[in-house]
């Protein structure tokens, strides 16, 4: 099947919990469409946009290549990749962190103790790179998965993996030695920018659910008195929303507030005698 030529191809991964996030994401952000029967290809409702479902770790190359003209997919996977694209946003979710593992009883204290170690990776290309920054040499032991359980196989002596919560480390008896890097999920776009118009709808769309998930929108009276003090615990994003109340002594607030702020920012407005305090949590927006 091929896709219109005035249509964007926007990259999605074809399954698993990054795919899901994707899918999602774009839902939030209006742009809604229905995949059938694990079909590769779907049509956005009353927008010139197709979505290609894809392998994950190939949406950077296939992005750089220009099949497609943008992707939604992890930052350590166009870090592997190595291509050229442009990173257009990055979409706060799917945090990771990529690093050296090694067994929980090994003292591993610096990066030049890898030299002449066997290495097991999914991530052959950024381990490369780390290792010529810090001048070791190893031998690689490229692998697609499966990575935290050679060392106990006896192929490797230290792992490069990914790692989320540590609980599957903690299971092989492995632990953190070094962290490489942090990556999340990112939309990536080719270098020239085909439907340059679409493209930046679909960012500013996307920025907005990113932003919005960060954020709760807060209510509050407050005494007109310390109403300066309020402020300075809720500047907001740009300024916050005053309106005077009937009761000329009261002022009421509007203002965006950091979501993972807003118990601490609700007890410190208690203390200087604000009231109704109300959170209302934000599903889009446009800053």
């Amino acid at each position: 099947m091929t896709t219109p030529d005035h249509n964007i191809r926007i990259g999605l991964p074809s399954k698993g919990r990054l795919s899901d996030l994707a899918i999602e994401l774009l839902k939030e952000a209006g742009i809604r469409f229905r995949r059938q029967n694990r079909s590769l290809f779907a049509k956005v409702r009353d927008l010139p946009i197709d979505i290609i479902f894809l392998r994950a770790d190939d949406i950077p190359v296939l992005c750089a290549e220009g099949a497609i003209d943008m992707g939604i997919t992890g930052a350590d996977l166009v870090a592997e990749a190595n291509v050229d694209v442009d990173t257009r946003l990055s979409l706060n979710v799917g945090k990771c962190r990529l690093a050296i593992c090694v067994p929980d009883d090994l003292e591993f204290n610096d990066p030049h103790q890898l030299d002449g170690k066997r290495i097991a990776t999914s991530f052959a290309n950024v381990t490369k790179n780390f290792l010529a920054e810090h001048n070791a040499t190893a031998h690689l032991v490229p692998l697609s998965g499966s990575v935290e359980i050679m060392i106990t196989l006896g192929i490797a002596d230290v792992i490069v993996d990914l790692v989320e919560t540590g609980s599957t480390l903690a299971a092989n008896r492995l632990k953190i030695a070094y962290e490489i890097g942090q990556y999340e999920t990112v939309l990536i776009q080719n270098k020239q920018q085909r439907h340059s118009e679409m493209a930046q709808r679909v960012i500013r769309r996307l920025e907005g659910v990113v932003i919005a998930r960060g954020y709760s929108l807060l209510e509050y009276n407050i005494p007109q008195d310390n109403l300066e003090a309020a402020l300075k615990i809720t500047p907001g994003f740009k300024s916050p929303t005053i309106t005077p109340l009937d009761d000329q002594q009261w002022s009421a607030v509007r203002v965006m507030v950091k979501s993972s702020d807003i118990t601490s920012v609700m007890d410190q407005l208690e203390e200087i005698q604000a009231s109704a305090i109300l959170e209302t949590p934000i599903n889009n927006c446009r800053l």
